[in-house]
């Protein structure tokens, strides 16, 4: 019996997710959105496109939750996308009530299901999806780290002329403007950065990372990025249905790893057919902790508002 796979929001991101989980032959796909018709003509569309590409599997669009019933894994894409000189926070209250409505329905169609949070900002909504939900720290996770190691490891690919997959790198912390990328643990083929960029390069390239996302909005003005959020979403969800045991950095739940306790924050994991089967504690230098103690802050400022004002 094949596995499922919910995609909630079939905007861009969450349009792209069901694509490549087809091309994938991941999993059988239902694509779920409130407005009428839009999820049941991208589903049957991309639902054509398997005779070309040569993948069999059931995608079907709805405008509710029943036809999720028992999915393995749902990938949470709904909510209001960033607009120029918006930041994440600014979408805190806007999305709060998509991502707590959405949480709800899973819940009670998918009780054993594994969520995969992409909506911003990130690190929040997960918090808001795993207090709603009730579920095991484990099967909550926020899709953060993968994507701002891909533009990480994009940007210092162009700059030394060297293949993407020679980069192995790693980023931490809250997914925005205080990610933590850490160039000290980033290597080239096994040569560490530091050995082929000076400090003012990798400086430069780590701050590009953290605007990542705003450098986008910016050319599209319109929208934001969705190809590579997919794309890392995706990956996650291959790694939990295939139980491939990725090392990954995700949003989790901390309970005392890295000093915080009650937040989300990403953090290396290993992803599996159980969600996050393990947790890695990095050792890191003072500057590296305050980086991430800054960006849990952060994270926590959100979740404060959310509890004053949303009475969460």
């Amino acid at each position: 019996m094949r596995k499922k796979v919910t995609v909630v929001g079939a905007g861009n991101v969450g349009a792209n997710c069901a694509l490549r989980l087809a091309g994938k032959e991941l999993a059988d796909v239902v694509l779920v959105d409130v407005v009428e018709g839009v999820p049941q003509g991208k589903g049957l569309d991309i639902l054509e496109s398997g005779p070309v590409e040569g993948y069999d599997v059931s995608i079907t669009g709805s405008n509710n939750y029943e036809p999720t019933a028992n999915s393995d894994v749902v990938i949470m894409t709904a909510g209001f996308p960033r607009k120029p000189g918006m930041s994440r926070d600014d979408l805190l209250l806007a999305n709060y009530e998509i991502v707590k409505s959405a949480t709800e329905q899973v819940a009670k169609y998918s009780p054993n299901a594994i969520l995969i949070l992409v909506t911003n900002p990130l690190d929040a909504m997960c918090w808001v999806a795993y207090q709603v939900s009730k579920f095991a720290r484990n099967r909550v996770i926020g899709m953060a780290g993968v994507l701002d190691t891909a533009r990480y490891r994009t940007f210092l690919a162009a700059e030394l002329g060297v293949s993407v997959e020679n980069i192995s790198a790693l980023v931490l912390g809250g997914h925005g403007d205080t990610m933590v990328p850490l160039p000290r643990l980033t290597t080239v083929g096994g040569i560490p950065l530091t050995e082929l960029l000076t400090q003012e390069r990798i400086d430069a390239i780590v701050q590009r990372t953290r605007d990542g996302g705003a450098e986008i909005v910016k050319y599209l003005k319109t929208g934001s990025a969705y190809y590579a959020p997919s794309a890392s979403a995706v990956e996650m969800a291959e790694s939990i249905l295939k139980d491939k045991k990725k090392v990954l950095p995700c949003a989790a739940y901390l309970e005392g790893e890295y000093g915080h306790t009650g937040i989300f924050a990403g953090v290396p994991v290993k992803l599996g057919s159980d969600g996050i089967e393990k947790i890695y504690e990095l050792a890191l230098t003072d500057a590296e902790k305050a980086a991430l103690d800054r960006s849990a802050a952060g994270v926590q400022e959100l979740i404060d508002v959310l509890k004053q004002k949303a009475g969460i």
